[in-house]
């Protein structure tokens, strides 16, 4: 028994140390050579600072600011979101776009819950850019402007949505639309080894972009880790205007 117990000591401490430190530093190692950019979270600086990763996606809401110059608050207390109308708005998300908590919101198709955040999302959707597009119905809406990813995190948009978000942000930004769907196509990715997926538009790097453009209102996104708690497509208490 003596025996055994020593071997089995034996066993966990050799694992440990080839499972738990020798492999984690050999991969850390070889990820830092191969794709140090990756393997330090893909992130993305303006002027020295970090703004954000190009592989999760953020919010590109404010506070709501009410007639007396203060933060809006709903019955929870907590912030009044609204759309930054001369931003690329980001995939609805469930968690907040936390890159530590990602999911869905695991509600059934056919849910009560799941159509009443749907149909939340497609008013606010309408109400965002119909003003900037009459022609804009229902049946034209992307499917990803009003559902949420099944990360929560999704960096990226369809072209279809991010065409339809052009309209808005040219006109708030005195941009001719054209330089902005040529902007727009400077950021889509093409599908995963040409077949898998779909064509998909980075938000953030999109933004930044046209952030850079001369003549354009210029605003340096926040980042992920610095926004205040955003809203969520259907369990969250923060209320939204104008967002998904």
């Amino acid at each position: 028994m003596r025996k055994d117990a020593i071997t089995s000591l034996l066993a966990v401490v050799v694992l440990t140390v080839l499972l738990g430190v020798l492999y984690p530093l050999l991969v850390t190692g070889v990820s830092q050579v191969a794709m140090p950019d990756r393997a330090d979270g893909s992130v993305v600086e303006r002027d020295g600072r970090a703004v954000g990763s190009s592989l999760i996606g953020q919010d590109f809401r404010r506070a709501a600011v009410g007639a007396d110059g203060k933060p809006r608050l709903d019955a929870d207390g907590e912030p009044v979101l609204v759309a930054e109308p001369r931003y690329f708005q980001s995939r609805p998300s469930v968690t907040g776009y936390a890159p530590d908590a990602t999911a869905f919101s695991n509600l059934g198709p056919n849910g009560k819950d799941t159509k009443e955040a749907i149909d939340a999302n497609v008013a606010a959707y309408l109400a965002l850019e119909k003003p900037y597009d009459p022609d804009l119905t229902v049946g034209r809406i992307p499917v990803d402007a009003v559902t949420d990813s099944a990360s929560g995190v999704d960096p990226q948009i369809s072209r279809a949505n991010a065409r339809i978000q052009a309209r808005r942000v040219a006109k708030v930004r005195g941009l001719p639309l054209d330089r902005v769907l040529t902007a727009i196509d400077d950021h889509t990715a093409g599908r995963g080894l040409g077949v898998l997926g779909e064509p998909g538009v980075n938000v953030l790097e999109l933004n930044l972009a046209l952030d850079g453009m001369r003549g354009a209102t210029a605003s340096v996104p926040r980042s992920a880790a610095g926004t205040t708690r955003p809203a969520t497509t259907s369990s969250s208490n923060t209320t939204t205007e104008g967002t998904r």
